[in-house]
């Protein structure tokens, strides 16, 4: 079996808090978009990285998933995003953090309460 990329399903009551975050803030790209559909829907790709995201109230009251994005830059990153969206940071992990697991990372948390770990493995 090959695979050649993992896109998880994130579900939003607002799908505008999703592009917030994975296209104004991380720099994702629309892959496919209909967002004026009965349930507005696309999928944004940042090279091997892809999200389907998805307006719906009903699961995105469900599940607020968590995910964890690696770079081999945490720094870079985390300077832009201070940056330009520093609302977007974790509050409890707002800072780049030396982890137990041995792993620097930083949080993000948008309106909705999706979260993205950013780390970088030393």
């Amino acid at each position: 079996m090959e695979f050649t990329k993992l896109m998880p399903n994130v579900f939003y009551e607002n799908i505008q808090d999703g592009l917030e975050l994975f296209v104004e803030c991380l720099g994702f790209e629309f892959g496919f978009q209909d967002l004026n559909a009965t349930i507005p829907c696309c999928v944004v790709e940042n090279g091997n990285l892809a999200f389907f995201l998805f307006e719906n109230t009903e699961y995105a009251l469900k599940d607020r998933p968590e995910f964890r994005l690696h770079t081999n830059d945490i720094e870079s990153v985390y300077n832009e995003i201070a940056t330009s969206h520093p609302h977007l940071l974790h509050p409890n992990l707002d800072k780049i953090t030396k982890r137990p697991w041995g792993a620097l990372e930083f949080a993000l948390k948008d309106r909705s309460n999706v979260c993205v770990i950013i780390q970088q493995w030393n």
